[in-house]
Formats: C-alpha cells, sequence, structure tokens
C-alpha cells in the first residue's frame, strides 16, 4: 500500500510539470541556439571575405594575419567551417614570376624573339580555343603550349628545361570546424538537447508509474 501511494504522489507531482511547457521552453531555446549558430556563420564569412580581400591586395603579411584569424575563429566556433578557400591571386602571382623566370631562362639559351614568338603563339590559341592562362589553377593547355613551342627550337633541343606551373596546393586553405565549442551556442544547443531529454525522460517514466499502479501494485 506504501508503494502504491508513493506511486501516486510522483506521478501527481510528474504531472504538474505540463509537457506543452516544457515543449515550449525548448522551441525559445532552439530558437536562440539558431540564431547564435548563424552569428557563428556570419562571423566566419567575415573573416572569410577579409582573406580573399588581402589575396587581391597583394599583401602577404595581411593575408597571413587574416588567414590566422580565420583559423582561430573557425577552430573555436561550431557552424563555421568555410569550406576550401583558393587564393587564386596569390597563385596568379607565383604563377607569373615562374613564367617570367622561365623566359628569362629561354632568352639567355635563346634570344627575346623566341620569347615573344612562344607567348604570341600560345596567346593566339588560347584566344581561339576560349581559354586563358589560368582557370581555378593554371590552364594546363596554355602550359603546354609553352612547352611545346619551345621545344621547336635548336636550344630547347640542346637541355630537358621546360616551363612547370608553381603546385597549387599550398593555395588553398582549408579548416574545420568543431562539432561542439564552449561559446553561447554550444551551450544554447546542449540547453535545447537537455530539455529534450527531459520530455523523452518525463514520458517515460509517466508510462512506467502508470503501469505500475495499473498492474504491479493492484489488489490480488
Amino acid at each position: 500500500m506504501v508503494d502504491r501511494r508513493q506511486t501516486r504522489w510522483r506521478l501527481r507531482r510528474l504531472r504538474q510539470i505540463k509537457t506543452w511547457q516544457l515543449i515550449l521552453v525548448m522551441l525559445a531555446c532552439g530558437f536562440i541556439a539558431a540564431t547564435f549558430l548563424r552569428l557563428n556563420n556570419v562571423g566566419m564569412v567575415e573573416r572569410r571575405d577579409a582573406v580573399i580581400a588581402a589575396d587581391k591586395a597583394g599583401d602577404a603579411a595581411a593575408l597571413e594575419r587574416r588567414l590566422y584569424d580565420l583559423q582561430r575563429y573557425v577552430s573555436s566556433h561550431m557552424n563555421a567551417d568555410p569550406g576550401r578557400i583558393a587564393l587564386e591571386n596569390s597563385y596568379k602571382k607565383a604563377y607569373e614570376q615562374r613564367l617570367k623566370e622561365f623566359e628569362s631562362e629561354i632568352a639567355q639559351r635563346a634570344n627575346n624573339d623566341v620569347v615573344t614568338k612562344v607567348r604570341q603563339t600560345c596567346d593566339a590559341q588560347a584566344q581561339q580555343g576560349g581559354y586563358g592562362r589560368f582557370g581555378n589553377t593554371a590552364d594546363p593547355r596554355y602550359i603546354s603550349c609553352i612547352n611545346e613551342e619551345w621545344s621547336k627550337y635548336p636550344a630547347a633541343q640542346e637541355s630537358s628545361y621546360s616551363f612547370v606551373a608553381p603546385p597549387t596546393a599550398p593555395y588553398y586553405h582549408s579548416f574545420v570546424s568543431p562539432d561542439w565549442s564552449s561559446d553561447f551556442a554550444g551551450w544554447s544547443v546542449l540547453l535545447t538537447g537537455l530539455i529534450g531529454l527531459i520530455i523523452l525522460a518525463r514520458a517515460v517514466t509517466m508510462v512506467i508509474l502508470k503501469w505500475l499502479l495499473k498492474w504491479h501494485y493492484r489488489p490480488v
């Protein structure tokens, strides 16, 4: 009899807290969590745009600072994954520098007329083919043209010297955002999940208590 009374008392206590009240609280917390998650993403976009702007400006020191700022922000905020960032202008600058070095070497091995002819031929082919020196990276068709045209000259046949574009890997950056972070977004998500678990636990407990009253503690 004592167990039956205690079970009824526990059931009444659970019924004092309405499920719809908990659901409203969970929805409010969910809205707050979504807002903070969105703010985390906005903060990432601002820093990613700063990286792209520094890349376009050609300021190596500023670019390094902006990359570090973005990495530090992404690593400490959830929902802040920037994806793969391509430093196109930095790569283009490195590519042009490598091409100038190649053309300087051609001029030393042959003469400046060879440099001009190779460049004019490949530029014309690129224009006719509807491509340029660059796509997302250096256009391989343009690189192939340079080496093919250069190989036609005796000076090239005397050596194995050819143009090789800079590797693209150093000019791509990817940063990983954590699954959970100890910021406003992380704690609000955690609170929302906790309230959801409370709702679930309350429902299961009420079912168990009702079952005990109906079957386990029923009079023999």
